[in-house]
């Protein structure tokens, strides 16, 4: 290449340098061969020759002249003759092997334009030559399929209806509903106070839905700044902004694709924002920031939030068009204190998890303890009723927490008043006579506690046998006794 800014003697050592490093590359490299500025093959060397038969082709005239994608399978040479940028170390596999290749683009003179590309065939046996370097290759392979592995279970739905423990009445309305939300592609809303379980219900009802087996991506709006909720919204285009992935970055409406969107604490969206997730959800498509090209997407939204939206509206906080889109199949998910026959259920289930995450024992309460649980208002629902499990737990020095441990556990974590224990009703004095046999007035003291035990927890006799501190088959058994 001719450059006029050079003395005579410097030019001639750039063009003398230029022939020499094509002769090496050709007499050192394993093939080589040219193409034009259209993509057709114009020249080949001798190494080249070799590999002919496998490509189908007896001669090189016979080679020589075809485009190169209809002669070489899997070749990249077309995009460096459109980009005119070099691909300088590829693998490239087709029936004639697997090679380690370089794909390098010619400029005119002059216009500095791309006329061509060279094609270099580095080594034709990379297994053996570069074994350590294909090794490793693999490792970063292996490694990067586990990533993407672990990364498509976390975006699996982690619960199903059955994990909402509870027999109240309260308890079986919400999964009812739940149930019908699942049959529906209309957007859902979770309301209720934190710690309830929103985010449960939303994997369940995913998990009941006709998606299931499509990803479900969450979105904590709470836990994203102002700033960066449209790019994780909608994805970022290549080179949007200085320092933006040149690759661009998809954002969760894309990676919902066909599944469920879970927008958590969607009462703090943010008011300028709220327009672009309206159009969003009303025409199913979005644009990355950056970009100005429309995406399709297919994705049920499933909305939570522990605010009044309906206040919000009123104050001029949330879009009132935003709320009635998303508040089409409203779900009220009712507080711990709303339910307190669950919280038996909810404590046996909670002590199973501490176990199997600590590897011990789970603990036990007794008939005083769980009473005093039962009583209270418990303002972090369920939340605050593990954490009060977990701090007693860590400060018993037996599986056994009583009533006393619980109180002071409550005490610390700011509770004003601890709600006392309910009082079993007492069993009503003997009449007749007082020296009958021990075995009726047992019966009778058991018939009584039973009863006690069936109506605190409102009918549910798993929880009952759990208050009392018997097997479920025992308490049929008891109850088959004294009934």
């Amino acid at each position: 290449m001719q450059d006029d800014t050079l003395p005579r003697d410097a030019q001639s050592i750039l063009e003398l340098a230029a022939r020499s490093m094509f002769q090496l590359f050709s007499s050192v490299s394993q093939g080589m061969f040219l193409v034009d500025r259209s993509g057709r093959i114009v020249w080949v060397n001798e190494g080249y020759k070799r590999f002919l038969p496998a490509l189908g082709f007896s001669s090189v005239d016979q080679f020589v002249g075809h485009l190169v994608e209809d002669v070489v399978p899997n070749t990249q040479m077309r995009r460096v003759l459109e980009t005119g940028q070099p691909i300088l170390v590829d693998l490239l596999t087709n029936r004639a092997g697997t090679f380690v290749v370089s794909r390098i683009p010619l400029r005119d003179e002059q216009s500095n334009a791309v006329i061509g590309a060279i094609g270099i065939v580095l080594f034709d046996h990379p297994e053996t030559t570069l074994q350590p370097l294909i090794s490793k290759f693999a490792l970063l392979q292996r490694d990067l399929d586990d990533a993407r592995r672990e990364l498509a279970s976390q975006r699996r739905h982690k619960y199903t209806l059955a994990s909402f423990v509870g027999g109240s009445p309260a308890a079986v309305e919400v999964k009812r509903q739940a149930r019908r939300a699942a049959q529906s592609a209309s957007p859902v809303l979770l309301l209720g106070e934190t710690g309830t379980g929103k985010e449960l219900l939303a994997h369940a009802i995913h998990a009941a839905s006709s998606r299931a087996a499509a990803p479900l991506v969450s979105v904590n709006i709470a836990a994203v700044p102002d700033t960066l909720l449209e790019a994780e919204f909608f994805g970022v285009a290549p080179g949007a902004f200085t320092g933006a992935d040149r690759k661009g970055r998809q954002g969760k409406f894309k990676l919902a694709d066909g599944g469920t969107l879970f927008l958590d604490e969607i009462g703090d969206m943010p008011l300028s924002l709220q327009p672009k997730l309206l159009r969003a959800l009303q025409e199913g498509e979005i644009e990355a920031l950056g970009s100005n090209k429309v995406i399709p997407f297919d994705a049920r939204v499933i909305a939570a939030t522990s605010c009044d939206l309906a206040a919000l509206v009123r104050q001029g906080k949330f879009r009132e068009d935003l709320f009635y889109r998303l508040n089409v199949l409203p779900i009220r998910v009712p507080p711990l204190r709303e339910r307190r026959s669950d919280i038996p259920a909810l404590v046996e289930l909670l002590a199973e998890d501490m176990a199997l995450r600590s590897g011990g024992a789970p603990p036990e309460l007794g008939v005083e303890a769980m009473s005093l649980l039962s009583a209270q208002a418990w303002r972090g629902n369920i939340r605050e009723l593990r954490n009060v499990l977990e701090q007693a737990a860590m400060r018993s020095d037996s599986r056994h927490i009583g009533a006393a441990e619980l109180e002071s556990v409550l005490r610390e974590s700011g509770i004003e008043q601890v709600a006392p224990a309910a009082v079993p009703e007492a069993a009503p004095p003997v009449r007749g006579n007082a020296l009958r046999p021990l075995a009726e007035q047992v019966a009778e003291v058991e018939r009584h506690a039973i009863e006690a035990a069936l109506a605190s927890t409102g009918g549910n006799k798993f929880a009952a046998a759990k208050l009392l501190g018997i097997s479920r088959a025992k308490l049929y058994e008891r109850l088959d006794a004294v009934s």
